[in-house]
């Protein structure tokens, strides 16, 4: 099994703070003996105290104490099961459950000053005798002191305090800092063969002051887990690698049609050879492939007649794109909606018109209103540029902003014969050079897809104050809109380009490329294969 990079980060995220989480709550948080060295310090450093003549003056065996030091310890059962006696890990033999070192001192006296619960006193005092695990030795050779703690029996949560009275060697006449206490001591399972978790496992007594919020295997899977958290995050930020499609098929596929429509369905061609290039896939769209809706299904329809294609298997490398269904009778070609796309009417930005009512905009249309004067803007001539009658851009202003009407028929075959100082019509072969016309006329008056309007001497006209967006399409208040059709010559088999690039659009990636050019997937509607607003 192959794993990427972030699987394997995911993973990891996962599995060491989990491990980490049963490290410190099912193993280590079992049997934890802590302790805390409450208090190390010199009698000469109280001399603010009351009784700071008393320190310095304490004797034993009728000599002052050398440099005289208290130490206050805490044991106490840190974890979330209670400590037995047989958990120490020392001998059977030895009633000793933890040694403290104190290196360069001598161990002068000890005592027991505080108990969580009365019940551990038995453990420390029985008969009014010390237990014999609890006492203190002096090393000469070593110059140590070392104090004994018995094996206690410690209830979660349960702990005691320890006074030591310490001071310097005799013989020692630095002055340096003593070292810190070294505690030596463990528990563990070894006698509880009911516990299997800690039957392998021995625990050091350790400093509870590095436990207060965790211990550190489970800080190093909180800090592991942040990190993944942000690699992960800058993989979907940065490293955004459009997933591969379901199925690649190799091939070169023909695509053609709507010129408005032509830069979405480029942009998921060259998607889609991206993904599928070890398949040999190929999606030629450069050049004049897309000429409009009408002459792609002309086209269409002629390649398929010259192929001979019959029966119930269609072309496998021929695709034509229209705005809205195919005008006329085709019976060799199959439409399948792909998505509904938002067009606006754009004016050049010296009309000073940014805003028109609907019925405004069909008087310009049936040349009622020739001049931007009329509507309170420019005083200059109003200049139709329309798409040639098979342009599917074209068809839907007609059917869905002037009401069925026709739009008017051109007075000149080249948009720039037109008079500049009367209203005129004139007409464009594609989408591109609609909007360059429009742009270089002033008074120019012009309709395309809403994302290929790029130009900034171009307005995009609101229509009864309703700006050209989707959210107006789906709640009926914004009229210019026009679904999307593919159409095929035949049934493309399913293993052919033609029917898995189909597939791309509708059902894979491709629906996130035709999003970003501002349409509307039809698998996103209420009824894809009706695809049209709510």
């Amino acid at each position: 099994m192959n794993l990427d990079f972030d699987k394997w980060v995911a993973l990891i995220s996962v599995g060491f703070p989990f491990a980490a989480f049963l490290w410190e709550f099912a193993v280590v948080g079992r049997k934890r003996l802590g302790y805390r060295v409450q208090m190390d310090t010199l009698a000469a450093d109280a001399t603010q105290s009351p009784y700071a003549g008393v320190l310095r003056d304490m004797q034993q065996d009728g000599h002052h104490l050398k440099d005289p030091s208290f130490v206050l310890l805490r044991i106490e059962n840190a974890g979330t099961a209670p400590i037995e006696e047989g958990d120490y890990l020392t001998p059977d033999s030895d009633p000793c459950g933890i040694r403290v070192t104190f290196r360069e001192r001598q161990v002068v006296a000890l005592v027991v000053t505080e108990l969580s619960q009365d019940e551990l006193r038995d453990a420390f005092i029985r008969d009014n005798q010390a237990v014999p695990g609890f006492g203190h030795d002096n090393h000469l050779p070593e110059r140590q002191g070392v104090i004994r703690l018995p094996k206690v029996k410690l209830p979660v949560r349960a702990e005691y305090k320890v006074l030591v009275v310490l001071e310097r060697w005799p013989d020692d006449q630095s002055r340096e800092p003593f070292p810190k206490p070294v505690f030596r001591g463990a528990v563990g399972g070894r006698r509880r063969w009911s516990d299997p978790l800690l039957r392998f496992f021995r625990f050091k007594v350790a400093r509870t002051e590095s436990h207060v919020f965790a211990s550190r295997p489970a800080w190093f899977g909180i800090v592991l887990l942040a990190l993944a958290v942000m690699v992960q995050a800058g993989l979907t930020l940065f490293v955004r690698d459009e997933p591969a499609p379901l199925d690649c098929v190799g091939g070169t596929l023909r695509l053609g049609g709507s010129t408005a429509f032509a830069p979405a369905v480029k942009a998921a061609a060259d998607e889609y050879v991206k993904l599928c290039a070890a398949k040999g896939a190929k999606i030629p769209v450069d050049g004049g492939t897309f000429q409009g809706s009408g002459n792609g299904v002309a086209a269409l329809e002629k390649t398929g007649a010259d192929a001979g294609v019959s029966g119930d298997e269609g072309l496998r490398d021929h695709i034509a794109f229209t705005d809205g269904p195919a005008e006329g009778n085709h019976p060799q070609i199959l439409p399948r909606p792909i998505a509904y796309t938002l067009f606006t009417l754009v004016v050049n930005e010296d009309a000073k018109v940014r805003n028109l009512s609907l019925q405004q905009v069909r008087d310009i249309y049936a040349r009622k209103i020739t001049n931007w004067s009329e509507v309170g803007g420019a005083d200059l001539p109003v200049h139709l540029v329309d798409r040639y009658r098979n342009s599917g851009t074209r068809n839907a202003l007609e059917k869905r902003v002037l009401k069925g009407r026709p739009v008017p028929e051109a007075d000149v075959n080249d948009c720039t014969a037109l008079d500049r100082n009367k209203p005129g019509v004139c007409e464009a072969d594609s989408t591109d050079n609609l909007l360059d016309r429009t742009a270089t006329i002033p008074g120019a008056l012009g309709y395309s897809e809403v994302s290929s309007v790029t130009s900034g001497r171009l307005v995009k006209l609101r229509i009864d104050d309703m700006p050209p967006t989707l959210d107006g399409v789906e709640k009926g208040t914004y009229p210019y809109w026009q679904t999307e059709y593919a159409y095929t010559y035949g049934e493309p088999p399913a293993d052919s380009i033609a029917a898995a690039f189909l597939r791309y659009l509708t059902d894979q990636g491709g629906k996130d490329v035709l999003r970003q050019y501002g349409n509307r997937p039809c698998s996103e509607t209420r009824y894809p294969l009706v695809c049209r607003p709510t």
